[in-house]
């Protein structure tokens, strides 16, 4: 990822599919002086993700895509956006190898499991089922093939015998707060 040139934000879109607390996490994040990014534009793939909500709370553009034969135009909406970086933030449709290859090293995502571990989804009754005495969550770079393209960082929580799939997602959602923030920061520094 290239370096950051004086004080320019890098524009950056969010991909969603749900509730978007990693979004308005993001949002946050990006108002502050020392990010390295702006969120210029929201997408989801679907008119139902309620994270949709903070494009307007905080007027950012956002579009919905099906993403099925659609993938050119939101390219041609990324060029035309100056989108540098993308950021996947609960987005739950996988990308086309070919969105990918023209996006190369651009794209990150979050997820809730110490990669390699847990690729995809279930990842906390996964865990839990595995009689695991750790989870957390892994932001790293998109690549073809699911959840394993190079880890930025990893948080690590301890699983406690009364966890839950739900209270484990609670706890390993309050570090995806605090991770993904932390994983841009490295990758521009």
């Amino acid at each position: 990822m290239e370096k950051l040139i004086g004080l320019k934000k890098v524009k950056t879109a969010v991909f969603i599919s749900g509730t978007g607390s990693n979004l308005r996490n993001l949002i946050k994040f990006a108002k502050i002086k020392m990010s390295p990014i702006s969120v210029d534009l929201i997408i989801s793939n679907t008119c139902k993700a309620k994270g949709l909500r903070f494009a307007d709370e905080f007027k950012i553009k956002k579009k919905i895509f099906d993403l099925r034969n659609n993938e050119k135009n939101i390219l041609s909406l990324l060029k035309k956006e100056k989108i540098k970086l993308i950021c996947l933030a609960g987005f739950m449709k996988i990308l086309s190898n070919d969105f990918i290859k023209k996006f190369d090293g651009k794209i990150i995502n979050i997820h809730p499991s110490l990669l390699p571990k847990y690729k995809g989804l279930n990842t906390h009754s996964r865990a839990i089922n595995n009689k695991d005495k750790f989870t957390g969550c892994s932001v790293h770079y998109v690549t073809a093939r699911l959840d394993s393209g190079k880890v930025i960082l990893k948080s690590i929580i301890k699983i406690l015998a009364k966890d839950t799939a739900t209270t484990l997602a609670k706890k390993v959602l309050i570090q995806e707060h605090k991770l993904y923030p932390a994983a841009i920061m490295k990758i521009f520094n």
